[in-house]
């Protein structure tokens, strides 16, 4: 038997009060709870997860973000809408606040992922209405809005309506770009297969349309890889130009894991190589993901701007029940943004160098001929550090709260970086078991990946009250996760090695705190 809905249009609407979310918000800033972090957006209340709408207009930088800003009985993933918050220089920001919500037949069923853009001088988004029937089937539809005053967003014409034929319902997250002054946009889409080319019933894809000089969108078809049963979705796909080189960053669900990648239950990654809006081609190399932590999806970039900007959820589809904050009454976070380059054929990530605002008192780091050491860390920090290996084959690198630990660990003859958070008491670890075709069960507590060193291993580590991002060898590798240390203490950093190396170098900073007004 079909799953009914359950709700009326007018039962959800009245869920809905944007004056009352906001001043819930107001009262829950400046945070208290002892993992709400201190620079990283996280939800007031409740879950948040995709960023969303980001874009620049005079000098503002627009945030949005998915969010259930009224929670019903611990049902996370309910009631999606949109929060925002604005910001110039990503260290001081507006209140976050209630902008986007179900309210009417076509989003009744949530307001979900999209992009934003500047038009006329005023902030506009494009995102995916979500609607269900009494049989609980999704139509879906793609629609403009315009970011008012008073933090609301008008809701504006349906553009697209339904799904292509050949494409499920799993039809979103609208991201623009241009070619040649023409704008186009990128859509997330999941294909129905072909029987001879895919053992699956769906895979993953991505659909490109183009706007009609007369008005309207016309579809073009999909981007053409060589992936073609590469999971059973592709989510939250961004088209980037970086001078001669084309990036297209999507998030494929359901890859089969490996070894030393694809090791996450859903991934962030990108092609890289040359799109042609013409053909449709996408000539490419392999599959790159964007981040190798534990706790990174669903990144969207600033378009159209001077610097390409990213900010991703530090969280992951369907592992709530790992998430210790939840008992707080919140989940999830932001990463800090990130500015992204090309390096030998490669995206490289760093924190926009806005970060290094937060900067309070420094601590310098020199030690020499050593197998092991301590350095004392502020609550939350800033760390860059240097280890010249010598005659060390093994190095470790531990985050240490009390008897709990986050470890790094290299070993330079396999080339091999290691990231252990089994040594924390909450949180992820262990094995996952997902039940979803080829995939297999997830190790919610281990990451191994190839890292290339030489002579020197470098790292740029941010320690927050529950988020950890770790930036490699000058962001040739990322690395998110969240982690929640059960004693409210400031952490220590803690080196050992299996033979002396010949110098540990760097700085620890404390960081300041966002300011939200």
């Amino acid at each position: 038997m079909a799953k009914k809905s359950g709700e009326t249009l007018e039962a959800i609407k009245a869920k809905f009060n944007k004056q009352a979310v906001d001043e819930r918000v107001r009262g829950e800033i400046p945070y208290t709870s002892r993992w709400h972090n201190h620079f990283h957006i996280d939800a007031p209340h409740s879950l948040i997860s995709d960023p969303n709408g980001l874009c620049q207009c005079n000098g503002v930088y627009h945030i949005f973000c998915q969010w259930n800003p009224v929670p019903e009985n611990q049902q996370w993933h309910k009631n999606k809408s949109w929060m925002h918050t604005a910001t110039k220089d990503f260290i001081n920001y507006t209140m976050p606040e209630l902008s986007l919500w179900p309210r009417d037949e076509h989003d009744k069923d949530g307001c979900h992922s999209g992009c934003g853009f500047v038009e006329d001088g005023k902030v506009r988004v494009f995102y995916t209405c979500n609607a269900r029937d009494e049989n609980y089937l999704r139509t879906v539809a793609q629609r403009f809005g315009t970011l008012q005053e008073d933090g609301s967003v008008k809701l504006e014409e349906i553009q697209v309506y339904g799904n292509p034929e050949g494409y499920t319902a799993h039809f979103r997250d609208p991201n623009f770009f241009y070619r040649n002054g023409v704008r186009y946009f990128a859509m997330a889409a999941q294909r129905m297969s072909d029987p001879t080319k895919s053992s699956r019933p769906t895979n993953g894809a991505v659909l490109i349309y183009k706007e009609k000089a007369e008005g309207g969108w016309e579809l073009l078809g999909e981007v053409k890889t060589d992936y073609y049963d590469f999971g059973y979705m592709w989510e939250c796909p961004n088209l980037l130009q970086f001078e001669d080189m084309d990036v297209l960053i999507v998030c494929p669900q359901g890859v089969p894991h490996q070894e030393l990648r694809y090791q996450n239950h859903c991934l962030a990654g990108y092609f890289i190589g040359h799109f042609s809006v013409d053909s449709l081609d996408m000539i490419h190399g392999k599959f790159h993901e964007l981040d190798k932590g534990f706790d990174f999806y669903s990144p969207q970039v600033f378009a159209n701007e001077a610097r390409h900007i990213m900010i991703g959820w530090v969280g992951m589809p369907d592992l709530v029940d790992k998430v210790a904050s939840a008992e707080d009454g919140w989940l999830y976070s932001l990463t800090m943004p990130r500015e992204l380059t090309i390096h030998q054929g490669k995206v490289r990530s760093q924190p926009v160098k806005e970060m290094e605002a937060l900067r309070g008192e420094r601590t310098d780091i020199d030690v020499s001929n050593t197998q092991g050491t301590v350095f004392n860390l502020p609550e939350v920090s800033e760390s860059i550090i240097n280890i010249t290996f010598g005659q060390a084959r093994k190095v470790e690198c531990a985050v240490k709260w009390g008897d709990e630990k986050f470890v790094m660990s290299y070993d330079r003859d396999t080339q091999i970086m290691t990231l252990d958070r089994n040594g924390m008491k909450l949180g992820g670890k262990g094995i996952r078991p997902f039940n979803d075709g080829k995939n297999t069960d997830v190790d919610l507590g281990i990451r191994k990946f190839k890292l290339f060193t030489n002579l020197e291993l470098n790292f740029r580590l941010f320690v927050d009250k529950s988020v950890i991002e770790l930036f490699l060898q000058d962001g040739e590798e990322a690395c998110s996760l969240l982690v929640y240390p059960v004693e409210d203490v400031a952490p220590v950093l803690e080196f050992k090695a299996d033979k002396p190396v010949q110098r540990i170098g760097g700085k620890v900073w404390a960081l300041g705190k966002f300011n939200y007004e």
